[in-house]
């Protein structure tokens, strides 16, 4: 059965990387418990600015940052939604003051996704 995925892109200081991989790693469980399949997050490694559009472009990258680009994993856009409310209502994620996050919101990008292809 195809999954439903739901994808992330954001801006992150290289200064706050250590920072953002502990509170990644924090909601990544939080996630886990409460149903989704699985999550990723990944460390730009290759995303040069393209001639129209790129990753760093997207975000409006600047000199001292770098990109994350993440993914969670979920049965079906139902079962996210389910499982999304749970998580946004799960103290430990409830009333998140956005000003202590290791990067900046404003520029990050998601949306959720219906797999068309799997192997």
């Amino acid at each position: 059965m195809p999954s439903y995925v739901d994808g992330f892109v954001v801006p992150v200081p290289k200064a706050n990387v250590a920072a953002y991989r502990r509170m990644a790693r924090k909601y990544a469980k939080v996630w886990i418990e409460h149903g989704a399949l699985a999550v990723h997050e990944c460390l730009a490694d290759d995303v040069k600015p393209g001639k129209l559009t790129s990753f760093p472009q997207a975000v409006k990258m600047q000199a001292d940052e770098t990109v994350v680009f993440s993914w969670i994993v979920f049965k079906s856009r139902k079962h996210r939604d389910r499982v999304n409310a749970q998580v946004m209502a799960d103290p430990r994620v409830a009333g998140i003051d956005p000003a202590t996050m290791p990067f900046d919101g404003k520029r990050m990008f998601w949306g959720g996704f219906k797999e068309i292809v799997a192997l």
